[in-house]
């Protein structure tokens, strides 16, 4: 019994599927749906054929770049980000477009400038029908002058992906955390966006807030 657990048996190896003893998987990609290493990475990144969530690389235009290329502070948490317009401006665009595929359940843009998180964009959808649909629609679209490239991603839950020093207004790697920093916007955009979203009529959910999406309270 005990040598059929360490030589790999079926109940083993889903038990460390996606954990740092497997040894072929990558534990990154499997709780951030990106990797550090990319292509170069020594363990496999196995993309789903189908996902409730799809990820869009280097969507967001950061402007903590332009602070990397000018040597400003990088570091931050919730506390430093006042209400960005620009930001803002982008969530209501961006969901205006993929809520037209069916319901969104959540969305987190990340805050990161390391360049597996760098503008990236995590779209999650109650049914996976529905982010099929967003990803086939988007695939070959440019935004800003670059092609939009999406991709089904294996994160489902974002609570093991995010920051927590981040989440807890502190984070010492700041912007080149390997985590996520989930971008904050506003309560009442946060609001307007995911309470008043154009249902398809095949669900009517209770009124909640999105994690991920929404501010932390004072």
């Amino acid at each position: 019994m005990g040598n059929r657990d360490r030589g790999g048996g079926a109940d083993y190896l889903a038990r460390i599927h996606g954990t740092e003893e497997d040894r072929v998987n990558c534990p990154f990609y499997f709780k951030i749906g990106a990797c550090r290493h990319g292509d170069k990475c020594s363990r496999n990144h196995n993309k789903p054929p189908f996902s409730q969530t799809v990820f869009i690389p280097h969507l967001y235009r950061n402007p903590l770049v332009k602070d990397l290329n000018t040597g400003a502070r990088t570091t931050r948490g919730h506390e430093d980000q006042p209400k960005d317009p620009e930001f803002e401006e982008f969530m209501v665009d961006l969901f205006e477009e993929v809520a037209k595929f069916g319901e969104v359940q959540d969305i987190a843009v990340c805050d990161n400038v390391c360049d597996h998180l760098l503008g990236a964009v995590y779209i999650k959808y109650y049914d996976e029908e529905d982010a099929d649909k967003c990803l086939k629609s988007l695939t070959g679209r440019h935004y800003a002058g670059v092609e939009v490239k999406p991709e089904f991603c294996p994160v489902s839950d974002f609570s093991e992906s995010r920051c927590r020093q981040y989440d807890k207004r502190r984070c010492d790697r700041g912007g080149s955390c390997n985590f996520m920093h989930i971008k904050k916007v506003s309560r009442d955009l946060d609001r307007d966006l995911f309470y008043e979203q154009p249902y398809k009529g095949h669900r009517s959910r209770p009124k909640r807030r999105s994690r991920s999406s929404s501010s932390d309270s004072a």
